[in-house]
């Protein structure tokens, strides 16, 4: 080992008999002995890790990972579906009106925005109970529970035949959702060691764009029918994910840092070894060792609890997750979400929008993986304030096309400019604002942090939609590309908060995290300060 210390190595389950019941047992105060050598060392050996040497000392670590990202499709495929739905011929004309002005049947902005806001209004219901679930029964049982529930809000959805039946059906499809997106980044950053926590939340935002590339391809193909199949159709074909996710969750290990958590460390070693240990030269214990000494930075004699997020440096860890999720509407992700409606409100013919809906989201997914690289060396921080700032450029740029009156020119510029905005949001702050989610907050509280977190998300996502609709619809405001001014403004906003606030937590391990923290380091002063090995305060 690195370290240099050669005390014996125990294995977590001789040190300390196993409790039989649930509870956490780091959360009752009293003081748990571990093997700090063999937790200095594994910390050392994460620290020394290269990416690559990363992969293959925990491949299985990295498969569970994108199973559990998976669950993100679910979200994305029906947050898209019904913003494709809404520039869908058939769907108009069954669930919409007619309006005189723009020729058509179209969805009347108020209906389009309850649509697009009934998911979110369920997922911030799911993010809320998702912490507590989560933390009594782990993330597997949590997850594999919202997916089963999917499967049968999908019957809700798909038999509906009324405008309040389809809101209906999405709110209660939206609970799922909640869980899925508050549960997968934690899981995510909690079971790959420190150089691949990027890679692995960044994932997130790929499958995102993988949900979104299935539905522009479905509903490319299904989209010109004249008759309900062009929307039933997409509906069903959402039962090709919860069943085959939920077996394969259902053989996942659970997180080891959970399980610490509740005090069950034989199950911990045992699942750490699943995530690839074994094949590597460490051993399971030390890694044990070293979250219990992370863990034991952050015990409390009270339980985890949604009042405890918002008090001490918590608070501020919590403002950050929060902060970071509701900027992902304030970017430009609004425009990437109802790409397919804006190309048609500038101009594009139906054929063609749907098309160029789909590029957009297959450049996406090649821009999330380019965000690797650029995330795993350059850093947080870096790519999301500095992506967030070019989006803001453009924005105004967009908005700049759209003040030149009606053309054929300005209208491919404006959906040339949208196209652009979408994409490169998945190249800079998308992505690396799921590593900043999975990071930031502490141990204990990471289920609540990341539930509450999303709900901030959707309190600014839900009249964000009403927003956009209203600024996009021909029947209302019918700004089109003019709407890149406000969207600029607010990114604006979002950058400087950034610059601020967020900071660099590239090459940190959960203990360096708490202790940078717990000193009130100034967030631009992160990446300069050297935190010892041995540091416990």
């Amino acid at each position: 080992m690195n370290s240099g210390i050669t005390e014996k190595q125990t294995s977590a389950s001789e040190v300390e008999p196993q409790p039989t019941s649930m509870g956490p047992v780091y959360d009752v105060g009293e003081k748990v002995d571990y093997d700090r050598a063999a937790a200095i060392d594994a910390e050392t050996l994460e620290h020394d890790m290269t990416v690559l040497q990363a992969v293959k000392a925990y491949p299985a670590a990295s498969w569970w990972a994108f199973v559990m990202s998976c669950t993100i499709i679910m979200e994305s495929y029906c947050v898209f579906l019904m913003g494709q739905f809404v520039a869908t011929a058939a769907f108009a004309e069954h669930f919409g009106v007619y309006s005189e002005k723009a020729d058509e049947w179209i969805i009347e902005a108020s209906w389009q925005s309850a649509f697009q806001c009934s998911g979110p209004i369920g997922a911030f219901i799911g993010v809320f109970i998702a912490g507590p679930i989560t933390s009594w029964i782990g993330y597997r049982w949590a997850t594999i529970g919202g997916l089963m529930f999917l499967n049968g809000f999908i019957f809700i959805f798909y038999f509906g035949n009324s405008q309040g039946m389809l809101f209906a059906s999405q709110i209660l499809e939206g609970i799922p959702w909640g869980i899925f997106i508050a549960n997968a980044p934690a899981y995510c950053a909690e079971i790959v060691p420190m150089r691949l926590r990027a890679p692995a939340t960044q994932m997130l935002q790929m499958f995102w764009a993988i949900g979104a590339i299935i539905v522009g391809g479905i509903t490319y193909h299904y989209q010109s029918k004249p008759d309900s199949s062009a929307y039933r159709v997409p509906i069903a074909l959402q039962w090709m994910f919860p069943t085959p996710l939920a077996i394969l969750l259902f053989l996942a290990p659970e997180s080891p840092w959970w399980l610490v958590r509740q005090g069950r460390l034989a199950e911990a070693e045992k699942a750490v070894k699943r995530l690839g240990r074994a094949s590597s030269n460490d051993n399971p214990a030390d890694a044990v060792a070293m979250m219990r000494r992370t863990i034991e930075l952050e015990k409390t004699e009270k339980k985890p609890s949604l009042v405890e997020l918002w008090r001490g440096t918590d608070r501020y860890r919590t403002l950050i997750v929060c902060g970071v999720y509701a900027s992902q509407n304030l970017t430009g992700n609004l425009i990437a979400n109802q790409a397919v409606f804006f190309f048609k409100q500038a101009g594009m013919a139906d054929n063609t929008a749907f098309a160029l809906g789909l590029i957009t989201s297959a450049l996406q997914c090649i821009m999330v993986m380019l965000s690797w690289v650029l995330t795993t060396y350059l850093g947080r921080r870096t790519i999301y304030i500095y992506g967030q700032l070019i989006n803001c450029a453009l924005l105004i740029t967009l908005g700049i096309a759209a003040s030149f009156g009606t053309s054929d020119a300005t209208s491919n510029a404006q959906a040339s400019l949208g196209l652009i905005v979408s994409v490169l949001f998945c190249l800079g702050p998308a992505p690396a604002s799921w590593v900043i989610i999975g990071e930031t907050s502490s141990v204990r509280l990471r289920p609540l942090t990341t539930g509450i977190g999303r709900g901030a998300y959707y309190l600014v996502n839900i009249p964000c939609i009403f927003l956009s609709s209203y600024m996009l619809n021909t029947d209302k405001w019918d700004m089109g590309g003019k709407s890149g001014y406000v969207w600029a403004g607010t990114a604006f906003i979002c950058t400087a908060m950034s610059w601020i606030w967020i900071p660099e937590m590239k090459h940190r391990s959960f203990r360096e995290i708490d202790i940078l923290f717990r000193r009130r380091v100034p967030a631009r002063k992160w990446k300069q300060t050297v935190i010892d090995i041995r540091d416990d305060e």
